[in-house]
């Protein structure tokens, strides 16, 4: 399983120079490639070399990066054409561009990294620099150490520098589950869980309603001021949302190993397209981070050997989880549950959430079977 590490990098004055030349002009190449692809119509990664190497080289770029500059722009533009015929996008009309700090990718001759030392070796224009300085936790440190493969692409953002790793880390067996622990996604709780857990999505949602009104405000200043806040503030956001999902995410991840239970999730894909809101609660749906936390919940539950099934969100929250009498009537406002059927009362986002796990049951035993098959 692969996952990244994101590390900060402390450079001196000096080396922060550096670095942002070797962006700059390795930017500079990969928009030079982008044209030359463009206008040949070659795009293919070594096709596109014979086109554009020699020109990279007289630039000043070594031969490794030269070749990573081509592989970026291959890759982009392979990258757009899979969305386009996805239809998540319309055809290009100019070449790709790229922004003068944009990130590049480094490989093993390029970059090294001391571990231990805290410190990476890193190729610049200027010459190999030595020495660069980063911070990270211990648990980023051991899995630097033991799963870091392939490249690590150099990132400047919000002023910061930093260096993303890719670790590959060997699969874990998952253990057969004894049950499984449903998990309903929503916005007035961004999680909760059949035994009862509710992670409670009120502050989130009042902070995000907070952010949008300042922004507003900023917005219709149009000073200098206020755009420097703005951009100060562009990101504040969603690192905040971030944050919350891997706590919740990592908690019902911890409860289902404890309990030897696997997880069983909604399958919300095009939910955004499917459902038909009120103008004021479209903008709540569009900034729920739910997919996030959904594929948070799937790796850390892979790293844990947790299994992890998806199934039919359909009617979850209006069938009863004690007899399974589906109507609408069972929901008579937002947070209550009680069925017109059995009289069952629970919590809606309970009996959703043992709705699902009921079906994630079922659904292990059919893969199970596949397998068997």
């Amino acid at each position: 399983m692969k996952f990244v590490v994101q590390v900060r990098l402390f450079p001196t004055s000096a080396q922060e120079a550096a670095l942002a030349e070797t962006l700059r002009l390795c930017n500079e190449a990969a928009n030079l490639v982008s044209r030359t692809a463009w206008e040949s119509k070659v795009f293919r990664n070594y096709d596109l070399r014979v086109h554009a190497y020699g020109e990279l080289k007289g630039m000043g770029l070594s031969a490794q990066p030269a070749q990573h500059v081509i592989k970026k722009v291959s890759d982009a533009y392979t990258t757009v054409k899979a969305q386009v015929k996805a239809g998540l996008r319309k055809p290009l009309a100019k070449p790709i561009g790229f922004r003068p700090d944009a990130a590049q990718p480094f490989d093993d001759r390029c970059l090294s990294w001391q571990v231990e030392a805290r410190t990476v070796s890193v190729w610049t224009i200027g010459g190999r620099m030595k020495g660069l300085a980063f911070g990270c936790s211990d648990e980023q440190a051991r899995a630097l150490a033991a799963y870091r493969k392939g490249e690590s692409d150099l990132i400047h953002r919000d002023g910061m520098w930093l260096l993303v790793a890719t670790c590959d880390v060997p699969d874990t067996d998952v253990a057969e589950p004894d049950g499984f622990l449903g998990v309903d996604l929503g916005i007035a709780n961004i999680a909760t869980t059949d035994d009862g857990t509710r992670h409670s999505g009120k502050h989130l949602n009042a902070v995000r309603h907070r952010n949008r009104e300042l922004r507003r405000r900023l917005q219709a200043k149009q000073t200098k001021s206020a755009k420097r806040l703005l951009k100060a503030r562009r990101r504040k956001e969603s690192r905040f949302a971030r944050d919350i999902n891997h706590v919740i995410s990592k908690s019902i991840v911890i409860e289902a190993a404890r309990t030897g239970r696997g997880i069983a999730l909604e399958d919300l894909q095009g939910i955004r397209e499917r459902v038909r809101l009120r103008k004021p609660q479209r903008v709540t749906l569009h900034s729920w981070s739910f997919h996030q936390l959904g594929r948070f919940l799937a790796y850390k539950a892979r790293r844990a050997g947790v299994a992890v099934v998806y199934v039919d969100p359909a009617y979850t929250s209006q069938g009863c989880s004690a007899c399974g009498h589906v109507d609408k009537r069972n929901r008579p406002n937002q947070e209550t549950f009680c069925c017109t059927s059995c009289g069952f009362a629970e919590h809606a986002d309970v009996n959703a959430a043992r709705n699902i796990a009921s079906r994630g049951v079922a659904g292990w035993a059919a893969v199970m079977q596949s397998h068997a098959a």
